[in-house]
């Protein structure tokens, strides 16, 4: 049995068996009640009304638009997730084709009033709450509540309520996706008030069909179709007209890029509020159909330790894989893989201002999760059917052929490079997860591997 070395605060070391530690984790975090019966989670004043107005009108502007759907599937989304913890509100939401993402932060500086629990909910802004959100004066004051089953916004005598309703599954595979890419982006530039708008005034007309590049030519930030080196790259460029209502309000804009140019995030910061806007790699590329999960879907994990992570980021409202696995010591790689998991059930998002994850409390299994994933379940019936042939398993190179339609595929896997002998592969290299084919192949090594921390 594997043991650790723990050292005592007299300066002593002892050596604790894994498995005992890893018991006292459970044990520890399996206790933790959630108060579920909280009707409400926030009731109190904004302090800074008017921006907030305007965030909130810009995200539901949002999450009306679409860039490759037809009014009809339009018609069948909804409006913000909202998330009261950690002494912070954040309101999200999807464009209707996912490939644009938008949060409203309102942090602790712009909040009075009291958080009486931790919780989330999902809400459809209709016109009446659009219409009291634009009439909004600057320094009015108005009260906002948060609870279970509504939102409401209180302005003088009048007030508006915003009834739950269901959450889009399809949002919350977006949800997984986009917090991962966010956790793997790194801060490109910062642009003050009249950079940005600069920046923006510089845009082309229209719908941009071809990439574009963010540069800084002296202190002057444009957008060029022409690619140099240590530029951004941006599709659906015109996307970004969204921000454009923002930009009379902001402080600052902040860019960030993930580091394999799968998004781009611009984030606005107005005070005590920031706007975070997400863009997929191409107008026609969904959060949602990304795929960046799926290697966090691979290996078992026991239900136990999927509640006690889930009741440990609950209990601290965030989340960061290397502090906890520093604290608790636990293994890095398996925290990486619970907080894939955890992220794919759309609970965690990313924070990119704190770099560490933030807690929502969405009722959503895994199980639904893995049946949203029609890469996972076909790589699991190539399994069943005993259509993958491992040829080699050692630690530098792993091979296998996979039987396909009237054709055998090969699977290389090299470190951290894999290969596939398929379109799928052939066509995206990557960029888009792995193939049915390439999980199909990994997760097989890992049957009969058990999930320890």
């Amino acid at each position: 049995m594997e043991e650790t070395l723990i050292y005592n605060y007299s300066g002593t070391s002892s050596l604790v068996r894994k498995d005992a530690l890893e018991g006292l984790f459970l044990a520890k975090y399996s206790e933790i009640h959630k108060n579920t019966d909280a009707p409400c989670f926030f009731w109190g004043n904004v302090r800074q009304p008017f921006i907030l107005a305007r965030c909130l009108i810009t995200l539901s502007n949002i999450v009306k638009s679409s860039f490759n759907l037809s009014p009809f599937q339009v018609a069948l989304l909804k409006d913000p997730i909202v998330t009261a913890g950690n002494q912070r509100l954040r309101f999200e939401g999807f464009s209707h084709c996912a490939g644009v993402y938008a949060r409203v932060d309102i942090l602790p500086a712009g909040l009075e009033g009291e958080f009486l629990e931790n919780g989330t909910t999902n809400v459809d802004f209709n016109q009446p709450m659009i219409t009291a959100l634009g009439s909004i004066r600057p320094n009015e004051k108005i009260m906002l509540s948060v609870g279970k089953k509504e939102v409401g916004l209180y302005k003088e005598e009048d007030k508006v309520i915003e009834r739950k309703v269901p959450l889009p599954a399809k949002w919350i595979k977006g949800l997984g996706t986009v917090q991962v890419y966010l956790s793997e982006s790194e801060k490109r530039h910062t642009f003050n008030k009249i950079q940005t708008q600069q920046l923006f005034r510089g845009m082309p007309k229209g719908v941009v069909k071809s990439d574009y590049y963010l540069i800084v030519r002296g202190n002057k930030p444009i957008f060029s179709p022409v690619k140099s080196a240590d530029t951004v790259c941006i599709g659906g460029l015109h996307r970004l007209r969204l921000l454009e209502p923002l930009l009379p309000y902001i402080d600052s804009m902040q860019v960030f890029s993930h580091s394999n140019m799968q998004s781009t995030t611009w984030q606005l910061y107005m005070g005590p509020i920031r706007f975070c806007f997400s863009l997929s790699r191409e107008c026609w590329r969904g959060f949602s159909g990304e795929g960046a999960v799926l290697e966090n879907l691979i290996s078992e994990v026991s239900d136990e330790w999927i509640d006690a992570l889930d009741k440990y980021a609950y209990a601290n409202q965030s989340f960061n894989p290397d502090m906890l696995a520093l604290e608790e010591n636990l293994s890095f790689s398996k925290t990486d893989t619970i907080t894939g998991r955890l992220a794919a059930m759309g609970l965690l998002g990313y924070d990119l201002d704190d770099h560490e994850f933030f807690y929502r409390r969405l009722p959503f299994k895994l199980s639904r999760i893995i049946g949203l994933n029609p890469r996972i379940k076909n790589a699991d019936k190539l399994i069943e059917n005993g259509k993958v042939e491992i040829l080699n398993n050692n630690k530098a190179r792993k091979e296998a052929r996979v039987e396909g339609t009237g054709v055998h595929h090969t699977v290389i896997i090299e470190e951290e490079k894999e290969r596939c002998t398929c379109e799928w592969f052939s066509k995206y290299q990557g960029e888009r997860g792995p193939c049915k084919h390439v999980l199909a192949v990994k997760k097989l090594i890992k049957t009969g591997e058990t999930f320890s921390i």
